[in-house]
């Protein structure tokens, strides 16, 4: 998994009912685009993760919609 400061991580919940969750990435702690990354959940949250095998990276383009 390779992420930059911007991208964000969509989490998909792993039972029924868990919904999935976004944080954005705003810091890269591992070497290369490497985890761990410090992320800013919806609700403010802020944690160090290394995301597993559910959470996909959506790589921020910097174009305006």
């Amino acid at each position: 998994m390779q992420a930059t400061v911007g991208d964000r991580l969509l989490v998909h919940g792993r039972v029924v009912g868990q919904h999935d969750r976004t944080a954005e990435v705003i810091e890269v702690l591992g070497e290369d685009g490497s985890p761990p990354y410090r992320v800013r959940f919806e609700d403010g949250h802020e944690t160090v993760m290394s995301p597993g095998p559910d959470t996909v990276v959506r790589h921020f383009s910097g174009a305006e919609d």
